[in-house]
């Protein structure tokens, strides 16, 4: 396993992370934790040298911390750095951050939390934390000692990412950055920003919900084919990120053993740098070809489910977006009703929950009526 460190700061890092946002489930239509075989996959990871775990408040319907703590029993948390995520969105006062720090530290089963975050932040989300007090309590739980290291997650446009930046001394952010996000939220000019600034980088979606990695449309990957280099889907987005010696620890949202596999055998031999010329214009014609075909930015987070009306959404998204990439709507169709009867679509009725909590500021409703005009009329 190859390390790196944020900017002036002591402790070696994992170049992968363990995310625990996908984590293998029971069953598709459950948020419920396959816990024998996530257990497996994590314990393996940090067998085979990663180090740094990384978890939320309202993963897997609240489970995910719980779970971790499970999993980091029996001398594996000394063997980690813990990083987890403050909701945000739940905070209503000054009190609200202790309880929910204290409540985590509880579900978490430890003292301290290495890597604490500020989930999810955009210009609304921001405003109403420094309205309670966000930067005392942030000093305060660094003073004594609850957190080690603070920082925040990050979902809006550039403007935005700058100001957050500029506003405290932050250990580190996480943005959302792969070969087709560049120029997307924070994206390079927003990763340069911070890492001049001393600000540790830890990248999430280097895969884009697993959009740019497994099947590819049959065009976008003959142009890998015809590369000189033996590499899945996966391992091409995943050396672009760690290409870029800036990039401490890059995410990765695993959902099963032979994803975690493949993972730690790329990030065994990735090395800052290591991508010719050559290498870099086939991603470059790749990511073009992508970004012709991609109709809805969505990402698989699932901040917006549950849907009140039982719509699957990012579900809708992969499917529609597939059947235009792949170019095959009757297939990618049957497929889609058959499988998510009860939960397609057409079930929109437009109430709006959804939209506010996209991070990727999709028009959700217009977006679903697209699915719903190609798949369910």
């Amino acid at each position: 396993m190859k390390y790196r460190k944020f900017p002036q700061a002591e402790a070696s890092l994992s170049i992968l992370g363990f995310g625990c946002m996908r984590l293998p489930l029971k069953s598709a239509d459950t948020k419920d934790i396959d816990r024998k075989q996530a257990s497996a996959m994590m314990r393996k990871a940090i067998d085979r040298g990663v180090n740094y775990i990384d978890t939320a408040y309202p993963y897997h319907g609240g489970e995910s911390e719980p779970f971790t703590a499970e999993v980091l029993a029996d001398g594996y948390r000394e063997k980690v750095h813990l990083a987890t995520k403050l909701p945000s969105w739940l905070v209503s006062s000054r009190e609200d951050f202790d309880k929910y720090l204290n409540e985590q530290l509880e579900r978490l089963q430890t003292d301290h939390i290495d890597y604490y975050l500020l989930h999810a932040l955009d210009k609304d989300r921001w405003k109403e934390l420094k309205k309670h007090g966000v930067f005392d309590f942030m000093d305060t739980a660094r003073t004594d000692g609850r957190v080690r290291n603070i920082g925040f997650s990050f979902h809006d446009d550039l403007d935005t990412f700058k100001t957050i930046i500029d506003a405290y001394n932050w250990d580190f952010c996480q943005i959302q950055y792969n070969y087709l996000d560049t120029h997307m939220q924070a994206g390079s000019e927003g990763l340069a920003y911070a890492y001049d600034r001393g600000i540790g980088i830890v990248v999430m979606e280097p895969l884009r919900g697993g959009g740019i990695a497994g099947d590819l449309p049959e065009d976008i990957q003959q142009v890998f084919d015809r590369a000189p280099r033996d590499w899945s889907a996966a391992e091409w987005a995943l050396r672009w990120v760690w290409n870029d010696p800036r990039v401490s620890v890059v995410l990765s949202g695993m959902s099963s053993m032979a994803q975690t596999d493949e993972n730690l055998a790329v990030a065994e031999h990735a090395e800052s740098g290591a991508l010719s010329k050559e290498d870099l214009s086939v991603v470059e014609e790749a990511k073009g070809m992508f970004l012709d075909k991609i109709e809805v930015p969505c990402t698989s987070c699932g901040y917006c489910m549950p849907c009140p009306h039982d719509v699957n959404i990012p579900e809708a998204f992969r499917f529609y977006n597939n059947a235009l990439m792949f170019e095959d709507t009757e297939s990618w169709k049957k497929n889609y009703l058959s499988s998510f009867k009860g939960h397609t679509a057409d079930m929109c009725i437009a109430c709006g929950e959804c939209e506010p909590q996209c991070p990727q500021h999709i028009a959700i409703i217009d977006s679903l009526e697209s699915v719903s005009e190609l798949f369910c009329r």
